[in-house]
């Protein structure tokens, strides 16, 4: 499988049309031993990263999707937005959301059932020579536009006492942003792992001038699992039930992250190795305490957190009440 560029915002929005690319890596359906007709089946998106393909990956593994009385059909995407494209034309039940598409459900366009994990993977990346973030006052950095790595260049920008406006900002897709900065075309990036670790490779000497851990938990990059807004309305017993098994599958990450690691590369037809990185580069909970941040209302702090950097980028008018669109009760309320 080629390398998925998980946390592209824009892309799809534009009229570029639904972009399940085929079933999901695997057989993309669990093997439920012949009894198919007992179970109920779901469409489903993921994207095919670690972060975004795991938990469907350990679900497939360990027949949970018919435990819960499930049958999942599978389809892969290139990013969140298709997702939600395809959500609302009806050719998904669930999907996967990063963080870069987290305004897509603030803006009602989807309802959050369950928090994945916290992305820890962005960095504000520097050539040799510039060692701190004030440093890049009127250098040239590329950027995928309305992504995480866009997210933590305006948060590192603002720590330093700068904006945006401060340097010269290129908008550029994630693997243009590998070649320009690996034949010294920009002086810096807001890009994530495991693509840095094939700019390294190029630029062995390269700074991090700023990561994610730098900001949490203020300000954390959540990733989650979304439905249609009409499955939500109506089929509350299903979510609730899709919900259940997300959680179980998650408690098994958590116990069992290298199983997991060997389990999603199987899925995905790739090298274990590929999926080391991001995971190192992932934060994850346990569902229990996932459960305890939804009633403490860190998730929704998350959110609304996000929502503000939505705001500062055009794509939200308003810091959307995360109580509105992550089903926290049933997330809660699921075993």
């Amino acid at each position: 499988m080629r390398p998925i560029h998980r946390r592209a915002v824009l892309t799809g929005l534009l009229g570029i049309g639904i972009g399940a690319v085929g079933a999901g890596c695997g057989n993309g359906n669990s093997d439920t031993g012949g009894h198919d007709a007992d179970l109920q089946k779901v469409d489903v998106g993921y994207i095919g990263d670690f972060n975004g393909a795991s938990l469907v990956a350990v679900a497939e593994q360990q027949d949970i999707w018919a435990k819960h009385g499930l049958k999942a059909s599978l389809k892969v995407f290139t990013n969140g937005p298709l997702q939600v494209q395809a959500l609302n034309a009806g050719d998904l039940d669930f999907g996967y959301l990063g963080p870069g598409a987290l305004w897509l459900p603030a803006s009602g366009q989807s309802k959050i059932i369950a928090v994945n994990s916290i992305g820890l993977a962005d960095r504000v990346i520097a050539k040799s020579g510039i060692t701190t973030l004030a440093g890049l006052r009127g250098k040239t950095v590329g950027v995928p536009e309305g992504t995480s790595g866009d997210m933590i260049l305006r948060l590192a920008l603002a720590k330093a006492g700068l904006t945006i406006d401060d340097v010269k900002k290129v908008a550029m897709d994630p693997s243009t942003v590998v070649t320009a900065f690996g034949s010294g075309q920009i002086d810096a990036a807001g890009i994530w792992y495991p693509l840095i670790d094939t700019i390294k490779k190029r630029v062995p000497n390269l700074v991090e001038l700023a990561k994610n851990q730098d900001f949490y938990p203020q300000t954390s990059f959540p990733t989650v699992f979304v439905c249609r807004n009409d499955i939500a309305a109506q089929k509350k017993t299903l979510v609730s039930t899709m919900v259940s098994a997300i959680r179980e599958a998650n408690d098994y990450r958590v116990a069992h992250l290298q199983e997991a690691i060997a389990t999603t590369a199987k899925f995905m037809k790739i090298p274990e190795s590929n999926l080391t990185s991001e995971a190192r580069n992932i934060k994850f909970f346990t569902s229990a305490d996932l459960a305890k941040s939804t009633a403490d209302g860190s998730i929704n702090m998350w959110l609304s957190t996000m929502n503000k950097l939505f705001v500062s980028f055009g794509k939200l008018k308003t810091n959307a009440d995360p109580s509105t669109y992550y089903l926290g009760d049933v997330y809660r309320a699921a075993e």
